[in-house]
């Protein structure tokens, strides 16, 4: 199933960058979706960087999916972003994925403005279960929209 999603913020692709990167900002992510635990890595490689996010979240999904998750999910995000190109917009590999359970995604951000920014992710959600996969696929794309939405609104009260 393809996930499509775009997010705006207040203020140019630079600033909005060392905002992803900052760890802080993270855990406060993570905080207010109801992580009940959370690990945030940030490490830098000159003007790209790598952002992992590893969280334990209650599953808040329909019960015939619960029954499959399990009352809890733990989620693991990477993001390998590249340095800007000459316009300053940049693009990220993007891997999300929930430990031990066949569902995962793969895809891409591209952060990309002037004085506001918008940050577009496009992935493959996939649940490798034979039958029920692709009925519980629209569930994962909800439940990673919802934690972008999270960090939009993160974003906000961070920029402001």
């Amino acid at each position: 199933m393809q996930l499509d999603e775009t997010l705006e913020y207040a203020a140019g692709p630079d600033t909005v960058f060392a905002m992803l990167c900052d760890a802080s900002w993270r855990e406060r992510v993570c905080e207010l979706a109801y992580a009940q635990s959370y690990d945030v890595s940030v490490e830098p490689d000159g003007d790209a960087a790598t952002i992992t996010v590893e969280r334990v979240m209650p599953a808040e999904v329909p019960d015939a999916v619960k029954a499959f998750l399990g009352k809890t999910v733990e989620i693991q995000q990477v993001e390998r972003w590249a340095p800007p190109l000459a316009d300053g917009t940049r693009h990220a590999e993007v891997s999300v994925r929930i430990k031990g359970q066949p569902a995962s995604m793969q895809g891409t951000s591209v952060l990309a403005g002037t004085d506001t920014s918008t940050l577009r992710v496009t992935g493959d959600v996939r649940v490798k279960v034979p039958f029920v996969g692709r009925k519980i696929e629209p569930e994962v794309a909800k439940a990673i929209a919802a934690a972008l939405r999270i960090e939009e609104t993160a974003a906000a009260d961070y920029l402001a």
